[in-house]
């Protein structure tokens, strides 16, 4: 583009002025889309006035000479870069921008930046499809794939923050740079990965970054390097699964356990970090104490419950009741209820404390024999019937059984439930009371004499 002349007007022929500005002339040539350095004469409310030395002066909104929180950022007497944007236009007037000067400049540097292969700083300013919006003196488009070393899933945590990129692409003309803060990362990590690799030794404290989770444990990348935390060195008490106390992603403290320099295989601890709370379990939970804790899981064999501090029980399935003789602990408690118990044993060695709940209440077996004592008549409701006889609740707890051969002296009928149906409120005579072999044997027919 050719240099656009500027011409006094007729009315300025001869006046000092004109003179002043024909001798400026000479000495500077004015060019639209030219950087123009100018001096604030004025601030209205409105705009910012600047004398770049032509005919006439230019207005700049003055909200481009405000910081991000609207603090005007110039005053009166200040020397300013500006892009002229317009030497005369529809009205008369000199046409000048701030904001594109900084743009003009900031592309300059960006060029700059891009061929000396260098580190460029910006604010992430949004999310747009497929990645983030950076401001780096202009608009930079950074891709989700390049944002990191490993996959982003929550893109709100970049908000706001000041990030440093490497350029992967930049058009001038069209206005468009692609950023990199992977390709930053990784250099990053090389350099760390080198440090890390010096002090890589038993016992020595890194920080690390959950990489992966698996059903044994959880990889654990430490810079470059990765190593294994395996479950049983997560928690001091029971752990059903890894991502009961990790996700990924997480920001995560470890210790070294173990570092093969053959293999390169690093084991990691966690619970390691922390005392050790069995080595006060005896002193805080002493045999036959009650205590209270929130069942953590189910298995076959009991309820394991958290106590506190990483420390756990285990109340075996034979030790949750008297009377009830169940196939799985879900038939009488549930995950995450509070149960009390009674501490039964203590087994520091292998780190074990066998808790009782049945304890907690009175033996149904001797109630049976104060209120039921053998020879005694009794009331009760029919509860089940079996080929082989009937079940009756007689409020103890504990249902008695009445034998088919028990029933009548001289039996006429097939099967129990001709005689009887469940709810049926019934009279028996107890017959025996079995405490090992945990029998309550009750009888009809005794209840008249033999014909």
């Amino acid at each position: 583009m050719s240099p656009t002349p500027i011409v006094p007007r007729p009315e300025q022929a001869n006046s000092e002025f004109a003179k002043l500005f024909a001798q400026k002339e000479k000495e500077t040539v004015f060019e639209a889309g030219s950087l123009v350095t100018g001096k604030v004469v004025r601030l209205t409310p409105d705009f910012v006035v600047v004398d770049v030395g032509l005919k006439a002066e230019g207005q700049i909104a003055i909200a481009e000479f405000a910081d991000a929180n609207g603090n005007l950022m110039v005053q009166e007497g200040d020397t300013v870069e500006v892009l002229l944007e317009n030497i005369e236009n529809e009205e008369g007037m000199i046409v000048l921008s701030k904001e594109r000067a900084d743009a003009f400049k900031a592309w300059d540097t960006l060029v700059k930046i891009q061929e000396e292969d260098a580190i460029v700083e910006g604010l992430v300013i949004g999310k747009v499809k497929g990645g983030l919006s950076v401001d780096v003196g202009v608009k930079a488009f950074l891709p989700g794939s390049q944002i990191d070393v490993r996959p982003v899933r929550n893109l709100d945590k970049y908000m706001g923050k000041k990030l440093r990129f490497k350029i992967l692409k930049l058009n001038k003309r069209r206005g468009n740079i692609v950023l990199s803060r992977k390709s930053v990362l990784e250099v990053e990590r090389e350099n760390i990965k080198d440090s890390v690799l010096k002090n890589l030794k038993e016992g020595v404290v890194l920080d690390g970054v959950v990489k992966n989770i698996t059903d044994y444990g959880a990889f654990v990348d430490l810079g470059g390097i990765d190593g294994l935390l395996h479950v049983t060195d997560m928690s001091w008490g029971h752990l059903g699964h890894p991502s009961e106390l990790f996700e990924v992603g997480a920001d995560i403290q470890v210790v070294v356990l173990k570092y093969d320099e053959t293999t390169g295989r690093v084991s990691l601890g966690y619970k390691q970090l922390q005392a050790d709370p069995w080595s006060e379990v005896e002193g805080k939970y002493p045999v036959g104490s009650r205590v209270s804790g929130k069942i953590t899981s189910l298995a076959d064999y009991g309820v394991f419950v958290a106590l506190g501090g990483g420390v756990e029980g285990l109340i075996h399935v034979s030790e949750l009741t008297w009377s009830k003789k169940i196939k799985h602990p879900s038939q009488v408690v549930t995950v995450g209820q509070t149960i009390e118990a009674i501490v039964l044993d203590i087994d520091t060695t292998n780190r074990r404390i066998a808790l009782g709940a049945k304890q907690l209440k009175a033996n149904p077996w001797d109630v049976l024999e104060q209120k039921c004592p053998v020879g005694a008549k009794i009331q009760g409701t029919v509860r089940n019937i079996t080929d082989f006889g009937i079940f009756v609740d007689a409020g103890v707890e504990i249902d008695g059984m009445i034998h088919i051969s028990d029933i009548a002296w001289n039996p006429t009928f097939k099967h129990p439930s001709e005689l009887y149906k469940k709810g049926d409120v019934i009279e028996a005579v107890v017959l025996n009371i079995d405490r090992e072999a945990e029998r309550f044997s009750l009888g009809i027919k005794q209840l008249t004499p033999q014909e």
